[in-house]
């Protein structure tokens, strides 16, 4: 069996350590790492330490941000008075794709999970709750994901602003346009029933 060095063994390693990479993935990576120019392999090196050092959350929404706030917070034009609260970065970013929301947001950087041992505590729902306290929110659009973790989480960052003024919201759920309900699961089907609207 031909021997690999020790640096392409620990590159392989360090890639397979990943969420979703497997040890043939980690090794394809490694080899095309190898192929690539020097200047392409050190470009990639240069943004993961860029990323290590300068990224942090938002002072205000903990969103992701290279600076005390992020360009969603600091933009003059987005809507002040709503708050759409997700668990992650990476589900803003996805609201964010369709172009349709102004407002600012608060990440809680994960959800209510008592069998994972995470608390509201370790949430960033305090700081929701002060900010809305704090005045000039008129609603705050629960966008947490659809599951029981998600709407564990929603429906207790809920009970805390029920003695504020502010109009509470949540994500729409349910049938999909263009699909077809014998084809929608129950869970679906109670979500389209339940949120259903004026024709």
């Amino acid at each position: 069996m031909a021997e690999i060095t020790q640096a392409v063994t620990d590159l392989v390693d360090q890639f397979a350590k990943l969420p979703g990479i497997g040890k043939k993935s980690a090794e394809r990576l490694t080899y095309h790492i190898l192929h690539v120019h020097k200047s392409e392999a050190l470009a990639l090196a240069e943004a993961i330490r860029n990323v290590k050092e300068n990224v942090r959350y938002c002072k205000s929404c903990y969103n992701l941000a290279e600076q005390e706030l992020c360009g969603l917070c600091r933009d003059p034009g987005r809507q002040q008075d709503v708050i759409c609260v997700v668990e992650q970065p990476r589900d803003l970013m996805a609201l964010e794709q369709t172009g349709m929301y102004r407002g600012l947001y608060h990440v809680l950087l994960g959800r209510i999970a008592p069998l994972e041992g995470i608390g509201p505590d370790q949430l960033t729902i305090d700081a929701l709750v002060n900010r809305v306290r704090a005045g000039g929110v008129e609603e705050v659009i629960m966008a947490t994901n659809p599951t029981v973790e998600g709407d564990g989480t929603a429906l207790y960052i809920s009970s805390l602003l029920a003695e504020t003024p502010v109009k509470i919201t949540r994500l729409a759920r349910g049938i999909t346009s263009g699909s077809v309900l014998e084809y929608a699961n129950k869970e679906m089907l109670s979500d389209a029933l339940t949120g259903r609207q004026t024709f």
